[in-house]
C-alpha cells in the first residue's frame, strides 16, 4: 500500500514555536530511525521498485532546461564560511539564496575566467546554479544543509576525483573574493558568498526516470518531478524547508499534512514518514491506538541522536 514522505529540511534549525499537529504525529510515531540518505530513502517511496536515483543536479538541471551536453553535472550553491583559529565552519545560515541577476553574472564570469577547462557553470531559471563538466566526475558529496554550522574538513569532497573539485573549490573562493557580485551583495546588507559548494554529482539526463507516484516540494531532485498535487491514494513526497511558526508552515499543516492525515484515516494510505537532519518518524494506520503518549515540543524529537 501506499505511504507519504515528509521532509522537513529546515526544521533542525528552526526557532522554538509549537507544531500542535506535527508533535501529536510524533507522539504516536514508531521509535526514531536512523537514516544515512533521506532522498534515497523518501525516493523508494515514490519511484517503480527497478528505478535508480538520478543524480540530483542532473534531474534538477534536466527540469529546467532539458537534456544538455557534457557528462556530469553538480549543483553549485552559494556559502558562507566562517574562517577560524585553525578551521573553517560553514555558517549556521550560510547556504544562501541568489538574485537571477547574480546568478547570471556569476555564470558569465565563470565561464569567461575557466573558458578551456571543460567546465560550465549555468545559472537555471530559479537562481539555482549548476557545474557541467565535459568529462566524468567520480566523486561523492554531501548537502550544505546537513553541514550547516559545521567545520567543513569532516565534509569535502571524497572519491576519485575529490583532488579535483577540491582544487576548483580553492579556485573559487579566491576567484570570488571581491567579485563585483560580492560588492552588489555588500551594498545591499546581504551574507557576501566566499564560495560555491559543489555537490549532487550525477550523469548529465536525457529523460528523468517515472514516479509511482507524486513529489513537491523545495528540493532540487524532488522539485524535478514537481506534480503540485496530492493524488488521493497515491504514495508522495513533500519536501518543505517551511519553519513553524511561519505563514509557509501553516499552509503546509492545513493542505499537506491535514491531507496525508485524512489519507492515512481512510486507509487509503499505510504509512506517513515524518524525516528531519538524520531522523525518521513512521506513523501506520494505527497511529490513534497510542493515546497515552504525551506530546511534546517537535524539536525534542528531531534532536534526540544528533
Amino acid at each position: 500500500m501506499p505511504s507519504h514522505y515528509f521532509r522537513f529540511t529546515r526544521l533542525h534549525r528552526a526557532g522554538r514555536h509549537r507544531s500542535p499537529l506535527l508533535e501529536r504525529l510524533l507522539a504516536r510515531a514508531s521509535a526514531r530511525m536512523e537514516v544515512a540518505d533521506w532522498r534515497e530513502d523518501a525516493f523508494r517511496v515514490v519511484a517503480p521498485a527497478a528505478a535508480s536515483m538520478p543524480g540530483i543536479a542532473a534531474a534538477a538541471l534536466y527540469a529546467d532546461r532539458g537534456a544538455m551536453d557534457g557528462a556530469t553535472v553538480l549543483l553549485a550553491t552559494p556559502v558562507h564560511y566562517l574562517a577560524e583559529m585553525s578551521n573553517v565552519r560553514l555558517a549556521g545560515d550560510g547556504v544562501l539564496s541568489l538574485q537571477q541577476s547574480e546568478a547570471q553574472l556569476l555564470a558569465v564570469d565563470f565561464n569567461r575566467v575557466w573558458h578551456d577547462a571543460g567546465i560550465r557553470l549555468l545559472a537555471g531559471s530559479r537562481a539555482r546554479l549548476f557545474c557541467a563538466f565535459d568529462q566524468p566526475v567520480e566523486v561523492a558529496t554531501e548537502d550544505p544543509e546537513e553541514v550547516c554550522g559545521r567545520r567543513i574538513e569532516n565534509h569535502l569532497p571524497k572519491g576519485a576525483d575529490a583532488p579535483r573539485l577540491r582544487h576548483l573549490a580553492s579556485e573559487i573562493e579566491m576567484w570570488l573574493f571581491e567579485h563585483e557580485v560580492n560588492r552588489i551583495r555588500i551594498a545591499a546588507a546581504a551574507p557576501v558568498i566566499n564560495g560555491l559548494w559543489l555537490w549532487g554529482g550525477g550523469a548529465a539526463l536525457t529523460a528523468l526516470p517515472p514516479l509511482k507516484g507524486w513529489a513537491s516540494g523545495d528540493d532540487p531532485l524532488f522539485g524535478a518531478f514537481d506534480a503540485g498535487a496530492c493524488a488521493s491514494g497515491a504514495a508522495g513526497v513533500v519536501v518543505t524547508a517551511a519553519e513553524p511558526g511561519t505563514d509557509a508552515w501553516r499552509d503546509l499543516e492545513s493542505q499537506w499534512l491535514g491531507a496525508s492525515l485524512a489519507e492515512l484515516r481512510s486507509g487509503r494510505i499505510s504509512q506517513l514518514d515524518l524525516s528531519a537532519g538524520r531522523s525518521c518518524f513512521s506513523v501506520s494506520g494505527r497511529w490513534n491506538w497510542r493515546p497515552w503518549r504525551r506530546a511534546r515540543p517537535w524539536w525534542e524529537s528531531f534532536h534526540e541522536g544528533g
